[in-house]
This record gives C-alpha cells, sequence and structure tokens, in this order.
C-alpha cells in the first residue's frame, strides 16, 4: 500500500516512518510538510491512502482534505496529536471527505506500542475498504420481506465519506415538525459517534442522538449509529445492534440496516444514500426500491466522494438522483403526502 504523509512536525513524521516500517507492504511514497504540498503531491503520485494532520501552516488538513478530494480523490486518514482534544475539527475534515481519525503514535513511552498497534489497524481496515471498492459489484440475496402496514414512516440514511457535512445539510433543511422517524448509518468510529450526533444536533431544528440497544424510532428523532458493530431492526420498530457480518469492511454497514428495513419495518420508508467512498448502502438501497420504497441518492456534483451513490446508480437502486441541497425538500415533500411516493 503506498502512504502519503501530511504532517509538519519532525518528531510526528518519525514516529509515522517508524510505525510503518515494520510492514513490508507499507510504501511511504512521500512527505508533504502542510495541505498544498500535499494536494501537489497527490495529484502528481497519488497514494492509497494519505495519513493527514489537522493543524499544520498556510493549508490545514481540512481545507487540504476538501481540496484533495475534488481534485485527486483518495483515501485520508485523520493522524493528529489528540483527536479528543480537536473533536470538531475531526468533524468538519470527515465532512470534507476524511474517512477515520487516529492519535498521532508515540515513539516512546508506555502507550507507544498500544498506538502504533491503533494506527496499523486503521490502515488496514482502510486498505480493506479500497480493495472492496475496487472488486466488481455484484447482488447479494435480500432477506424476505413482509407486508407494509402504513403507520409512522422511516427515513433510513446512509453515508460515509463527506458524510457529516452532508447530513448537516439534509438535517438542517428539515422542518421541526418532520413527521417521520429519522435513523441514521454513518461510517465513523465508535469514540467520535457520541459527539458527532451532538455536532448535527446543533446544525438541525431536530434532536439528532446516538441509536440505543433497544431503543425505537421516532418521529422527529433523528438516531445515529454509534458502535462499531452493525445497526439493524431486530424486532419491528426496535433497533439492535449485531457483530454480523464480521467480514464487511463497512462497520457499522448500511447495507446491513437497509436490509433489516426491507425485512422488519411495519410501514413506508424512504431509503437515502449520501457521498462516500465504496459502494455500502447500494445493494441494500437497491432492496428498498424493489419492495416499493422510495429511494434517493445523492449526485455527483454535490458528493464529496462519489462512491455510494455512484454504485446505487449502477444499480438503478436510486428512484431519484439529487444535488445534495434538494434532498431535505424531497424527504419533507414525500413525507406530507399521505401516499407512499412512486419508485418509478
Amino acid at each position: 500500500m503506498k502512504i502519503g504523509i501530511v504532517n509538519d512536525m519532525p518528531l510526528a513524521v518519525e514516529a509515522l516512518r517508524r510505525a510503518l516500517v515494520a510492514r513490508s507492504d507499507f510504501e511511504v511514497l512521500w512527505i508533504a510538510s502542510d495541505g498544498e504540498q500535499a494536494l501537489d503531491f497527490c495529484v502528481a503520485q497519488r497514494p492509497d491512502i494519505v495519513l493527514m494532520d489537522l493543524v499544520m501552516p498556510n493549508v490545514d488538513g481540512i481545507e487540504a482534505t476538501r481540496r484533495i478530494m475534488a481534485r485527486a480523490p483518495c483515501a485520508i486518514l485523520i493522524v493528529t496529536v489528540d483527536v479528543g482534544a480537536n473533536a470538531w475539527r475531526v468533524y468538519e475534515a470527515l465532512g470534507a471527505g476524511a474517512l477515520d481519525a487516529v492519535d498521532t503514535p508515540s515513539l516512546s513511552g508506555p502507550d507507544a506500542h498500544k498506538s502504533i498497534t491503533t494506527l496499523i489497524a486503521k490502515i488496514d481496515s482502510i486498505g480493506a475498504l479500497v480493495k472492496e471498492r475496487q472488486a466488481p459489484l455484484s447482488m447479494a440475496a435480500a432477506p424476505p420481506v413482509r407486508e407494509r402496514q402504513r403507520d409512522l414512516p422511516l427515513v433510513a440514511i446512509g453515508a460515509s465519506a463527506g458524510g457529516p457535512a452532508a447530513l448537516a445539510t439534509v438535517l438542517g433543511g428539515l422542518p421541526k415538525d418532520f413527521g417521520a422517524a429519522i435513523v441514521i448509518v454513518q461510517h465513523v468510529d465508535a469514540a467520535f459517534a457520541a459527539g458527532m450526533a451532538d455536532w448535527l444536533n446543533q446544525q438541525s431544528a431536530l434532536p439528532v442522538r446516538i441509536a440505543r440497544e433497544g431503543d425505537r424510532p421516532q418521529a422527529g428523532v433523528a438516531l445515529l449509529a454509534a458502535t462499531d458493530d452493525h445497526l439493524h431492526l431486530k424486532l419491528p420498530n426496535v433497533l439492535g445492534y449485531t457483530r454480523v457480518p464480521e467480514d464487511t469492511p463497512y462497520r457499522p454497514s448500511v447495507d446491513v440496516f437497509f436490509h433489516s428495513v426491507v425485512a422488519r419495518w411495519p410501514a413506508r420508508a424512504i431509503g437515502v444514500l449520501l457521498t462516500g467512498m465504496g459502494r455500502d448502502g447500494a445493494i441494500g438501497l437497491k432492496a428498498m426500491r424493489t419492495k416499493g420504497y422510495h429511494t434517493i441518492a445523492q449526485n455527483e456534483a454535490t458528493s464529496a466522494v462519489y462512491g455510494m451513490p455512484k454504485a446505487a446508480a449502477a444499480l438503478d437502486a436510486a428512484a431519484a438522483i439529487l444535488p445534495l441541497p434538494r434532498i431535505a425538500t424531497a424527504l419533507a415533500t414525500a413525507i406530507s403526502d399521505r401516499q407512499a411516493p412512486s419508485s418509478s
């Protein structure tokens, strides 16, 4: 795997080099000292993954992520000192297209080995996602479906890279009297889920909180998947978490949740697939459309990463492909109609 390092601190660069050298399949392609230089390097020699610091002179990690995803998109892992203390910057970087975040590894001390192991695990996880993205797309068998009953409608939303900003736009555009339950599966480390829910809550007239085992979706409330396990409907109207499937590179998986909606949700539903790397959610969105649910995918022009929506479009999974600013209005209109929207 070819890796680019973006960091202006020599000690941090050395720590990253030492962490990576133990793996023969890792190659440091280049090292940039700021975001502007990183963009030039990505355009000239695009790596498989970029290890991006947040705080740097000239162009910081957030803006660098945004520019790279626009001109030379590739997988970006935020690696910075004390992720927790920089949580708000992390959410902005994830909104710009970064996939995950981790603390800069230590050169020495009792936590050195643990920090290196954590970094390598994050890189391997993203590496699996990159390989999966390059594999042929094939339809998997959807679980058996049940007849619908008209009751509380559900909006099921999936997102990955670039998702936080896209979610803020969608949620921020919904009215406070929105008459549907909302459940969101965003690819994000469990350590950031609660903070992201708080961050989204400030962008929305609707309350946003993390989904807990046994929660029931409620009208006008947005629930966000909050662990590294998969959120699903374990019973009609009851949410839960499951480890299965264990071999997917996406945790939590949008497909797992969408399929559970098809199998168990007792009322009408709308599926929405937003920006993200890979193709998680595309097959699940197709299953939702096949059942008769309305389905929406974000268009290419407004996606930070046109992976997941592109895969959905390839499968004809989306009844509507919309620019991000129009999705909230489409949802509000669909929910206000008594009849479920047609998927034709």
